[in-house]
């Protein structure tokens, strides 16, 4: 009779303490996106349309390379704008920042005109700058891929508030394991590893800023 007492006790608080301890214990150790490259360069030299200067440091970026044809690269932007920026941008240190070769301002007018009409445009950023520019900026990330003679990448990348390119050091799929960027070209690598790798960022600050305030 003592040890049926016993058990119903261990069932009622002893089980749920330990359950509370591992959670505990999984906060600590919450998983973390990777940091890939140290920190890149800014774009605070890149021009926009309103001589506004637009930064990476103290945001989480998506960062694209769209080059100079922006229509034969459009299902970028909609792939990108469906899976990730629909879902994220209400983050309020959450930014896309697309990188352009001087001299398309109007295709990315056009591009903004199309997109805004079923989204809200307010954290898409476009800057623009001179060819050698984009490069310095694409060759920081440190990557595996190049750009195209047009100054355009298939592939998308995140930035996080300290400008280091965040990714995957042991991707199965992965040449060494390593996924510098997402290929925004299908929708599939944006579902099934972009979305799930920005969540675990956000989440990482999201985590930082409850622990400094449990802090204070």
């Amino acid at each position: 009779m003592l040890s049926k007492k016993i058990w119903v006790l261990i069932g009622l608080f002893i089980v749920p303490l330990i359950f509370y301890i591992l959670l505990l214990t999984g906060t600590n150790n919450f998983a973390k996106l990777p940091v890939v490259t140290e920190t890149i360069k800014d774009i605070t030299k890149f021009k926009t349309k309103d001589s506004v200067t637009i930064s990476l440091e103290g945001k989480i970026s998506i960062l694209c390379f769209l080059g100079n044809d922006l229509q034969s690269v459009k299902n970028n932007a909609l792939n990108l704008n469906q899976k990730i920026y629909k879902h994220f941008y209400k983050f309020r240190d959450f930014q896309f920042v697309i990188v352009l070769p001087e001299g398309t301002q109007k295709q990315a007018m056009q591009l903004k005109k199309e997109l805004g009409a079923i989204t809200d445009m307010q954290k898409w950023n476009f800057v623009f700058g001179t060819d050698q520019d984009i490069i310095d900026l694409f060759d920081s990330l440190k990557t595996s891929y190049q750009l195209t003679p047009n100054n355009y990448s298939p592939y998308t990348f995140i930035i996080d508030k300290d400008m280091h390119l965040r990714g995957r050091t042991n991707d199965e799929n992965a040449p060494g394991g390593m996924v510098y960027g997402y290929n925004a070209e299908t929708v599939a690598p944006i579902h099934n590893e972009m979305v799930d790798d920005v969540k675990v960022l956000i989440a990482e600050y999201r985590l930082a800023l409850k622990k400094n305030k449990r802090e204070i």
